[in-house]
């Protein structure tokens, strides 16, 4: 008799727990999010496009990506890129607001590990864009 009470119980809570169907829909919400205002980039300007090595990095989302944010964030930086497989920054900027020596800095401000070589100015990236 413990055996059928013991089977019945359990029965009755496996039809509770798999009959309970709360099947509620989700609700979808509207959330505004703040965007980046656009550069305003100078059409008179004389843009120059830059490459170089960048050492020390070790992933390409918290390295590659963290110092090309920082690269395309500066002031007269018209394009960045950060090529993690090939170590390789491309820049293209605004002479007149922007110098190999700053982003040279910029780079190395992100961490003290990242170092810049092989510096130089280019008509087109060896890399597309």
């Amino acid at each position: 008799m413990n055996t059928l009470k013991h089977i019945l119980g359990l029965a009755l809570m496996l039809l509770l727990a798999f009959s309970c169907k709360n099947e509620t829909k989700a609700e979808v919400k509207t959330v505004e999010v703040a965007t980046e205002t656009a550069k305003e980039l100078d059409p008179n300007a004389t843009y120059a496009k830059a490459e170089f090595t960048i050492d020390g990095m070790t992933c390409e989302i918290g390295c590659a990506k963290t110092i090309e944010k920082k690269i395309a964030k500066m002031e007269g930086v018209k394009y960045a890129k950060v090529d993690f497989d090939k170590k390789l920054a491309m820049v293209e900027y605004n002479e007149a607001k922007v110098t190999p020596n700053t982003l040279e800095e910029t780079v190395t401000n992100v961490a003290d590990i990242y170092k810049v070589s092989n510096m130089k100015t280019v008509d087109n990236f060896s890399v597309s864009q």
